[in-house]
Order: structure tokens, then C-alpha cells, then sequence
């Protein structure tokens, strides 16, 4: 009788409706699963299961897979009912959004998106002197608003899409991620949001605005990822602000090294007495005063404070002598597309890292119903962990019993960096009249990408068969590779002028001359060039992930809505690319700054994966703050940049095999060809519109190319002859000529 109901039960199911695609994307992540971890379960390919959740060409399962599916999805539904506010990803990054803490099962799983996405009209085309309009972070005005002082710039003409889909306007902050407090002449303290409103201050003193700020302005933003935390309310301060609260203007040389006030400011003093506390950082450029967490709720507000050089210049340009409006729309749009800053870019970008892949989430409940902190799968969790030695910096404590003044060389120390790599011009170069240099976009978030890179400790292997799946550092000899005879395609070589090629494995472009240490994306592409490797030793990691692709996504999401904003999209033509490239930043320099705002952010939050000592007293074989750190991760950052390197090499050699061009210089992720003329377009081998498969392509898309600059072949010759530096990178210069800083390629 029990296989008879059983049989019927798979009937109905064969039949029963199921749940839109976006409704199934919904509950697969708010119980933490990945696309994979679903394909696996139902015996499926992973693209299978995309296509079951895919808005724009949804695809329905068959058979015994859809009565399985089914039966995941209702019971799902069961655990995570549909609510009005909670809306899916616009792109599956499979980061797990696990369940949350029991006291917040009711509040809305949002996602942090850009609010005007699919309200705002359409980005303004190359030509167009329309300014687009900042995306909306409060839905309407609150209590003591007042009208905005400036009008509100006039529409765009094409819609930019926002980095996710638009999500219900949370409650309770519903007045945008943050605000720009300023004073008037007549001491009125006025707080400017993002999308023009104005609310009043009433707040006197400095703690008296911190309460303000957390009972009654609605500031803040919705958590990315299930288990994580609501972004603090950050509020940006002016110097007018600064006066009304007792707060210098500016900070003296002593306060700028020490980074903040003294303990005993009068305002630290006040914010003492009203029991709120300042983290280590103190109150300085980037302050956070909180109160210890009682349960799930956070009691924190962060300020950002310009005139001590909170935005630097070098990333945020003229932001901090903006006026409050318009400083308020240019972070605003920065919040919402990347997350509420936390401090320099490089913390931000390291701190989104985090906000993806929390390090814990709430477990399942117990027999009493109750549920617990555990690890979240996919994280780098909450203890740090130590890297293997080759992959420790100079200083490191690992290194503590090395001889003092011991140099290590190549099979000591992993040395995965960019290019910087130069070359002296043929004769027959020098016959052409130009140069001209092409620059990869987000160059090193194209590289994180897909990336598979170690999530727990490194352990250490003899002799090991190589394995290109396996995140880790191999001491290996790759002097053998020839580069004048490599692979290109399957069962396809080429025979090329490898003296004329920086070698892939080495940041100066220098062939090995023994083994070294590499990072797997380097080995792998020896591997793909034809050639064997056989390492001696090496340092993996079995637990692994792609634990940069969500950060990556948000990112490049980013990074293409507010350059579309600008005029330039990822439909363009290649020669249309190139003139909706030309003076993009005019059109609106503020989203401008946005833009080299989020590309400091891949950089730095790079890099902060292995922070250096920042004086502290240290001392070479002590440990530094950074490395208590569960994100301070070598060999996360070296994978990234072997990945980087790699990909920019394939695309030189397929542009060699295929127009017997050769660069004259590469640093980091800009070209320098000779070419005839001005343009890209003069030298890269486009076909009826389409560029070479595998080589360069023009567009903004991470992981094209644009235009950096043009110089003449004269110019060229003439510097490196002024410098007496026949090999000076050209590739530093590039983009407008002017030569301030030449080492002679020490």
C-alpha cells in the first residue's frame, strides 16, 4: 500500500505548480545552498539548475528530477515563507545566505541594492550634457524635512542597471545608508541624504547626535548576505558640523600621526560620560562610537570626517570640498552599488569580503528549539590562520629564525606581482610613428573571478603530482618553458619570438633560471602552454572555495552601472566604446569619482590581504596587528595576482601568433604597442566587428581593454635616450607623456 501512495505522490508532483524562478533562487539561498550543492543533490548539471532559476529564460525540470525539486522547494517554502519585502539577487553569485539568528526569524531577508535600478531613466549617450540624477535612498520625505537648497539635476536618457535588484524600501532605514551633516549660519544643523532630502538636527551635542542618529533618522542599509549585519548609519561631517560640536577643523601634525584626538578632548570626554564608547581607532578621520550589543541589536554609528583626510584624494578626488548635497549623492551612490564605506577604500573592499561570506551563521535548532553561532561554509571563519612559509612576507614571525640579513631568492619565497616589463624597439618599430597603450578594466577583479582559492591552512606536500584544481604554492622549475614555441589552442602551436615576450612567470618578465615558488594559476598556464611541470614540493589547500566571486560580482555590478550612468555601456561597437570613452568623466564628475572610487576598492582591498606593519613599535620577527586577522591571506592575494598576470600574458601571445605584433612594454595591466596609428583600433585585429578570439577586446566589460593613451615613437626614443634607460617602462607614461619619476629599471 506504502509504494502504491508513493506512486501517487510522484504523480501529483509531476504536476503540481511550482514556484516562479525568482521564488526558487529565494529559498535555495536563504537556506545557504549553492546552485552546485543543489545539481549534486538532484544528479543535475549546475547549468541546469541556473537555468530552473533564471528570470529572463527559465527552464522547467522533467521527470524525477521535478518531483525531487519539488519536494526541496516545498519544503523550503515550509522553513522560509514568501514575504512582500525580501527580493532575490539579480545575479546567482552562490554565496550562501543561511538562516538567521532566531530573534530576527521575522525581519525581512534584504538585499542591498541600488535603489533607482529599473526607476531611473536612462543613462546620457557620449554626447549628451544631461547629468544623471543620484539613485533614490528614501522612498519620501520624514518628519523636519525641509525642501532641498539646490534643484535636482535633470534625468539621463538611458536607464542604468543597478548591481541587484531593486529591494522593498526597509523601514527602517528608509532615509538612505548615510548623511552629510552641516551647519547654517544661523547654527541650524541639517542633515543631507542621498536623493536630495534634508532632515533637521536637533541634536546639541556630540552623543546627543549619535541617539539622533539611531532613534529617529532612519539611517543605515540592509545586510548583503543572510547571516550578516546591517550596515551602521554613517554620517559624514563638515567643518561647519565639526564647529558646532566642539571638533577641530583640522588636525594637528601630533593628532594627524597618532590618527585621532587625544583621550582627554573635550569631546571624547562627553561621549564618555554618556556611556558611549570609541573602538581602538579612537575618534579620528574614521570613527565608530558604539554601545556593547544587547542580543541582535547594535547600537553604532560611524563618522566620516572629510577635513581630516577621511577621503583621500589619490581615490575620492574633490569629494571633500563638495558641498553637503552633492557629497551626499556621491557616497550615496557608493553605498548603495558597493556597501556604506568603513573607512579607505582598501577597508572597504576588505570589509565586503566579509559582509558576503559572514564567518558565522545561526545553526539549525536544537532539541530545545534554540539555535547556535557555527561556522558558515564558504568563509575564511573567525579564527586567522597561518600561511605556509614561502608565502610569508619579510618580518613575518615565521621567518624569525633566519639569519638577520638573510635575502631569500625564488625557491625560498613566493613572488606572485604584477608586470613591470620593458623592452628596447626594433629597427623596424621605430619606423612606426605612434605608440599606444591599452589598459585591461578591473583588471584584478577579472582575475578573482571564478577564482578557487584556500579557505583554511595550507598543508605541506612532497613531491606532489601537480593538480591545476588545487589552490596552493608549488616550488617547481619552469626554466624550460620556451616561449618561442607554445600552445594556443588545442593541438595547436606557435612558433613566436620569444625574446621579444616577458616570460608569464616572473613580475620583470625575466625567464627562471631554477625553481621557484608559483602560485597554481601560474603553473597551470605552463601547463596549458605545453610544457611539463613537475614540482618538488608544495604547500595546499584541500578546503577551498570561490570565495571572491560574490565580492566580484557587487563589484563589476558597480563598476558597470555608474560608467553607464556616464554614457558608456556594454553594448557599444568597438569605435563606439572609444568615443563614449572620450571625456567621460566630464559628463559627471562626481559618478566619475564613484568609478575610480570602486577600482580603488578591488586594489586596496587586494592588498589589505596582506597588510603590512604599520609602525606600532614593530620589530622584524614580531607578529603586527593585521595578522590576527581571519582575512589577512597571502596567499589569496597571490592567486589573484598570478591569475591577473596569467590572463593578460594568453591574450599577448594570441595577439603575436595571430599579427606578428609584440609589445614594446606591459605594466601591470596597460600595453604598449607600435602602431601606425593613434588608435586601438590601428593595431588590434578586428574582423567584421569582432575581435580575435582569446586576444585583447575593446569595451567596458572587467577583463577588456580601453584606450590609455597615445604617444609619438619620437617621444619614446627621446626619453629613454634623456634617461640613458634604453629598457624605461614606456607603459608608466603612456597616458600623457609627462616623465616625473625614472629608476633607470632599478
Amino acid at each position: 500500500m506504502s509504494e502504491l501512495f508513493d506512486r501517487v505522490d510522484a504523480l501529483i508532483a509531476s504536476r503540481s505548480p511550482l514556484p516562479p524562478p525568482a521564488e526558487r533562487r529565494r529559498l535555495r539561498q536563504a537556506h545557504g545552498l549553492t546552485l552546485d550543492e543543489v545539481a549534486s543533490a538532484l544528479k543535475v548539471r549546475r547549468a541546469t539548475v541556473s537555468g530552473w532559476e533564471s528570470v529572463k529564460k527559465p527552464t522547467e525540470p522533467r521527470g524525477p528530477e521535478r518531483e525531487a525539486y519539488a519536494r526541496l522547494l516545498d519544503k523550503l517554502v515550509d522553513l522560509y515563507p514568501p514575504d512582500a519585502t525580501t527580493t532575490a539577487p539579480a545575479e546567482d553569485t552562490a554565496v550562501p545566505v543561511p538562516v538567521p539568528e532566531r530573534e530576527q526569524e521575522r525581519e525581512p531577508l534584504t538585499v542591498s541594492a541600488d535603489p533607482a535600478a529599473g526607476a531611473a531613466p536612462p543613462a546620457a549617450g557620449p554626447d549628451s550634457q544631461a547629468r544623471p540624477a543620484a539613485p533614490a535612498t528614501a522612498s519620501r520625505p520624514a518628519r523636519g524635512t525641509r525642501p532641498p537648497a539646490t534643484p535636482q539635476r535633470p534625468a539621463a536618457k538611458k536607464a542604468a542597471p543597478g548591481p541587484a535588484a531593486t529591494a522593498a524600501a526597509d523601514p527602517r532605514f528608509e532615509n538612505g545608508p548615510l548623511a552629510v551633516i552641516d551647519a547654517d549660519a544661523g547654527g541650524q544643523v541639517l542633515a543631507y541624504c542621498p536623493g536630495g532630502l534634508i532632515l533637521d538636527v536637533p541634536a546639541k551635542s556630540l552623543p546627543a547626535l549619535v541617539d539622533w542618529t539611531l532613534t529617529e533618522a532612519r539611517l543605515g542599509q540592509p545586510r548583503l548576505s543572510g547571516p550578516g549585519k546591517d550596515a551602521d548609519p554613517l554620517l559624514v561631517l563638515t567643518e561647519a558640523a565639526l564647529e558646532r560640536y566642539g571638533l577641530p577643523g583640522a588636525l594637528t601634525d601630533e593628532e594627524r600621526i597618532a590618527g585621532r584626538l587625544p583621550e582627554d578632548h573635550k569631546a571624547v570626554r562627553q561621549l564618555a560620560r554618556a556611556d558611549w564608547k570609541l573602538t581602538k581607532r579612537g575618534l579620528g578621520p574614521w570613527a565608530r562610537i558604539y554601545r556593547p550589543a544587547r542580543g541582535s541589536e547594535r547600537a553604532c554609528v560611524q563618522l566620516c570626517i572629510p577635513s581630516w583626510h577621511a577621503l583621500d584624494a589619490r581615490h575620492w578626488g574633490t569629494a571633500a570640498q563638495l558641498p553637503p548635497a552633492e557629497l551626499a549623492r556621491l557616497l550615496g551612490v557608493y553605498a548603495s552599488r558597493v556597501m556604506t564605506p568603513r573607512g579607505s577604500t582598501a577597508v572597504t573592499g576588505l570589509e565586503l569580503m566579509t559582509a558576503l561570506h559572514p564567518p558565522t551563521r545561526a545553526s539549525e535548532p536544537d532539541a530545545d528549539g534554540r539555535r547556535h553561532s557555527e561556522h558558515n561554509p564558504g568563509s575564511l571563519g573567525t579564527d586567522p590562520v597561518d600561511c605556509a612559509p614561502c608565502e610569508a612576507p619579510d618580518g613575518h614571525p615565521l621567518l624569525a629564525d633566519l639569519p638577520r640579513f638573510h635575502v631569500r631568492g625564488p625557491a625560498e619565497k613566493l613572488f606572485e606581482e604584477a608586470y613591470d616589463w620593458a623592452r628596447p624597439m626594433t629597427d623596424a618599430e621605430c619606423t612606426r610613428r605612434h605608440l599606444v597603450g591599452i589598459d585591461v578594466n578591473m583588471a584584478f577583479a577579472a582575475g578573482a573571478n571564478g577564482l578557487v582559492v584556500g579557505l583554511g591552512a595550507p598543508t605541506h606536500v612532497k613531491a606532489p603530482v601537480f593538480d591545476a584544481k588545487l589552490p596552493g604554492s608549488w616550488l617547481v622549475d619552469l626554466s624550460h618553458v620556451d616561449l618561442s614555441r607554445v600552445k594556443i589552442a588545442k593541438d595547436t602551436w606557435a612558433d613566436l619570438d620569444g625574446e621579444m615576450l616577458p616570460s608569464p612567470f616572473t613580475p620583470k618578465g625575466d625567464r627562471p633560471e631554477g625553481p621557484a615558488w608559483y602560485a597554481t594559476p601560474t603553473v597551470a598556464y605552463a601547463q596549458e602552454l605545453g610544457y611539463e611541470v613537475r614540482p618538488v614540493e608544495a604547500w595546499v589547500r584541500h578546503d577551498n572555495g570561490r570565495y571572491l566571486d560574490g565580492w566580484y560580482n557587487r563589484l563589476r555590478d558597480a563598476y558597470l552601472a555608474t560608467m553607464a550612468d556616464l554614457g558608456v555601456t556594454a553594448d557599444l561597437p568597438p569605435a563606439g566604446f572609444l568615443a563614449a570613452m572620450d571625456g567621460y568623466k566630464e559628463r559627471d564628475p562626481e559618478l566619475a569619482v564613484v568609478v575610480s572610487a570602486v577600482k580603488a576598492t578591488v586594489k586596496g582591498g587586494l592588498g589589505k590581504l596582506r597588510e603590512r606593519p604599520r609602525g606600532e613599535g614593530w620589530r622584524p620577527g614580531r607578529p603586527w596587528r593585521a595578522l590576527a586577522r581571519p582575512t589577512w591571506r597571502p596567499d589569496i592575494r597571490a592567486a589573484v595576482i598570478s591569475r591577473t598576470r596569467v590572463n593578460l600574458h594568453r591574450k599577448i601571445v594570441k595577439h603575436a601568433a595571430f599579427t606578428g605584433q609584440y609589445p614594446v612594454a606591459v605594466l601591470s595591466d596597460c600595453v604598449v604597442y607600435a602602431a601606425d596609428g593613434t588608435s586601438p583600433l590601428d593595431f588590434l585585429p578586428y574582423r567584421d566587428g569582432k575581435p580575435l578570439p582569446g586576444g585583447f577586446k575593446l569595451g567596458v566589460n572587467p577583463g577588456l581593454v580601453k584606450h590609455e593613451g597615445t604617444q609619438s615613437v619620437l617621444w619614446g626614443e627621446e626619453v629613454r635616450e634623456r634617461f640613458g634607460a634604453p629598457e624605461l617602462n614606456l607603459a608608466r607614461y603612456i597616458k600623457d607623456g609627462t616623465v616625473t619619476d625614472v629608476d633607470n629599471g632599478e
